[in-house]
């Protein structure tokens, strides 16, 4: 069992509000593009609370239990929408899809500055080697060692929720992508068979068997864009 409560904290508080901000993204956009469903849930919103009561299990039992046991933080979320609005604006439903990523890859960007600027006042550095939990560490002791682990979680995490969310797989973010393409005829097909559960099923296998080679390739050219020089 992981005994590192303190990071646990850090980690679970990070991944609950980018998955928040991934969800309320989601949200808000199918209000603005016509469909109320995951508004009248509250889930247009930065409060955890509608959020975890749709998905208690996804979003506080399972990430909890994977750390406590694994070392690791695993979960889901979801912000439900009105299938047959999709069904009729397929272009709609993928922007709608498209804007968690786009929450995340936002964050990503966000936490990256912070880490640039403070590489620039010589507050952190690059690491000597990278770890999710490590993409600067601290330059001295003190409240900067907290803050290069917390903006290191929160660059990798979103990194990783953006990418992995954008794979064309069902149930995933990006099994949407080619709804801005296609035909709306075409497009209403092919979004009635990416609802098929084992494409779900498959999808998440996948995901699960192939992510963990896909994402540390992923983090080492962003690292590596936030550290020009460094080879990692």
């Amino acid at each position: 069992m992981n005994t590192d409560f303190a990071e646990g904290v850090l980690w679970y508080a990070v991944f609950l509000f980018s998955t928040v901000c991934h969800e309320a993204a989601h949200a808000w956009s199918a209000l603005r593009l016509g469909d109320d469903t995951a508004s009248r849930g509250g889930q247009v919103s930065l409060n955890p609370l509608p959020h975890i009561r749709r998905e208690i299990m996804g979003m506080v039992v399972v990430p909890i239990l994977s750390w406590l046991f694994g070392g690791w933080i695993m979960g889901w979320a979801s912000a439900p929408y009105d299938p047959e609005w999709a069904r009729k604006y397929p272009r709609r439903a993928a922007l709608m899809a498209l804007a968690g990523p786009a929450a995340n890859l936002a964050l990503v960007i966000g936490a990256g500055l912070l880490l640039r600027v403070g590489v620039e006042w010589h507050v952190f550095e690059a690491p000597y080697s990278l770890k999710m939990s490590r993409i600067a560490v601290a330059a001295d002791p003190g409240i900067f060692v907290f803050l290069a682990k917390l903006l290191s979680i929160a660059f990798s995490l979103n990194l990783l929720l953006c990418v992995l969310n954008l794979l064309p797989l069902p149930p995933l973010d990006g099994s949407s992508l080619p709804l801005l393409v296609l035909p709306e005829s075409a497009a209403r097909r092919y979004f009635d068979v990416m609802r098929a559960p084992a494409l779900r099923i498959i999808g998440m296998f996948v995901v699960f068997r192939f992510g963990g080679m896909l994402f540390p390739p992923v983090l080492r050219t962003f690292a590596s864009l936030l550290f020009p020089g460094h080879a990692y």
